[in-house]
């Protein structure tokens, strides 16, 4: 099986980043006065306490953006796919894994989105959708209730747009053989 592209990392890093930023912040703003309470805050020691909250904070979002790094590097070493004889594979997820196998005649369509972080990084989004596929919706680049059932972000660029071709020509010659 393939890997995605080493810089998929990157990408996952930051919308993990992203999508945990309000919280972090929300957390922030809310906990700093109670903290500030537990500290015992006074008239005479407001400075020192918002020098010790603004380092606790400090030392909590480096734990967070490690933590981020550390989920996206696990993330790309388990997301993998590949191109079998009769089906399109994919094996990804840290702690719950999830198998997909999509047959090539289920194919209906393959679609490729770039989002601003992505083609930054020279990556995209490929989007297999098929008949019959769940009505979920999926993430990035799909319409709610129009779910791809196999989504692979994080392939390079070129590599994507030859996957799709691949894809759409194994799809079409299997649906011949029916």
């Amino acid at each position: 099986m393939e890997n995605l592209d080493p810089k998929s990392i990157w990408l996952f890093f930051w919308t993990s980043m992203l999508r945990g930023m309000f919280f972090f912040i929300f957390l922030a703003i809310w906990a700093s006065p109670f903290l500030a309470i537990v500290i015992g805050v006074t008239k005479n020691n407001i400075l020192n306490t918002i020098v010790f909250l603004a380092i606790i904070w400090i030392i909590l979002f480096i734990l967070y953006v490690a933590l981020c790094y550390f989920i996206a590097k696990l993330t790309y070493k388990y997301w993998k796919y590949e191109l079998g004889e009769d089906a399109f594979k994919k094996e990804s997820g840290i702690i719950w894994k999830k198998y997909i196998s999509i047959p090539y005649e289920r194919i209906q369509n393959v679609d490729i989105y770039r989002g601003v972080f992505a083609r930054i990084l020279g990556l995209s989004d490929v989007q297999i959708q098929t008949a019959g596929s769940s009505a979920v919706y999926y993430g990035r680049g799909g319409l709610a209730g129009m779910g791809a059932e196999g989504r692979l972000p994080g392939i390079n660029k070129d590599i994507a747009e030859k996957l799709r071709d691949e894809l759409i020509k194994r799809a079409k010659e299997s649906k011949r053989g029916i």
